[in-house]
């Protein structure tokens, strides 16, 4: 675990006051509640109040409340529950309809996180594993999520990564990355054959909300002993079938647009 910073500790310490009482608290009440210096809270309230985490009271002078910033982050993290949910429910369908690993992701900097997941039944099976970590570059999902970012936010993204590789078939190269990113954006549907797991393939199709961003994706994991061109072609079209689900549960009024042939 890396070391806390304690200006970003102190802050966070300020917002969860407001979690009790009747919500407002005054410079004075902070600095008896924290034991900190005067000048340490007046800066810490300004700066919260300066990036709209926290307002003042009308009429109650040198009184604040929570503002519309943590509204937002309370919104979205409902959202994430929301998708969390409904990806359960959309994976365990297409899961049962093709017999194999299916999970939902999640983009966090530059790595994946996987929200959701629905097991194979095989005897030969990839386990998902909700919870875990995954470089983007590594993976179906991480692709297509990364293949979704506006051209500025996939280059800061980008810019300095080392591409580490998980196997021998992992993409190490920023170059090679991109023309897989433009690969899987023209065909709205990204691909993975054992770059995270030498024994694994995966197609993977993007999630959107209601406003038509990319928020997820879905994805459908093959052992490589059951891939071949024509499986991969129907495991793509269940990829894009299932996210387009997802899609419609969150909102997203879909076009109904299919994926382009992958070979």
């Amino acid at each position: 675990m890396g070391r806390l910073v304690p200006a970003v500790t102190r802050a966070l310490d300020v917002l969860e006051l407001f979690l009790h009482g009747d919500g407002t608290l005054s410079a004075p009440e902070v600095t008896r509640k924290l034991q900190l210096p005067r000048t340490t809270v007046h800066e810490l309230l300004t700066t919260l109040a300066a990036r709209s985490y926290l307002v003042t009271v009308p009429d109650r002078p040198g009184r604040y409340r929570l503002g519309v910033r943590t509204y937002q982050l309370g919104s979205r993290y409902a959202e994430q529950l929301d998708l969390a949910a409904e990806g359960r429910q959309v994976a365990q369908r297409v899961a049962e309809t093709c017999g194999e690993a299916v999970h939902v992701a999640v983009l966090e900097g530059a790595d994946v996180i996987y929200i959701a997941q629905a097991d194979s039944t095989r005897a030969v099976r990839m386990v998902a594993a909700a919870g875990r970590k995954v470089p983007a570059h590594c993976t179906a999902v991480g692709k297509m999520l990364l293949a979704s970012l506006p051209a500025r936010d996939l280059g800061a993204r980008l810019d300095g990564l080392a591409l580490t590789g998980m196997t021998p078939e992992s993409i190490t190269d920023e170059t090679q990355l991109r023309t897989a990113l433009d690969a899987a954006r023209e065909r709205g549907v990204a691909v993975e054959r054992q770059e995270s797991d030498p024994d694994v393939g995966c197609v993977a199709a993007p999630v959107r909300d209601r406003s038509g961003l990319v928020v997820a994706a879905l994805s459908v994991s093959v052992p490589m002993i059951r891939w071949n061109e024509e499986r991969e072609q129907e495991l793509a079209a269940l990829a894009v079938e299932g996210a387009d689900e997802l899609s419609g549960r969150l909102g997203h009024h879909l076009g109904g647009a299919s994926p382009r042939s992958l070979v």
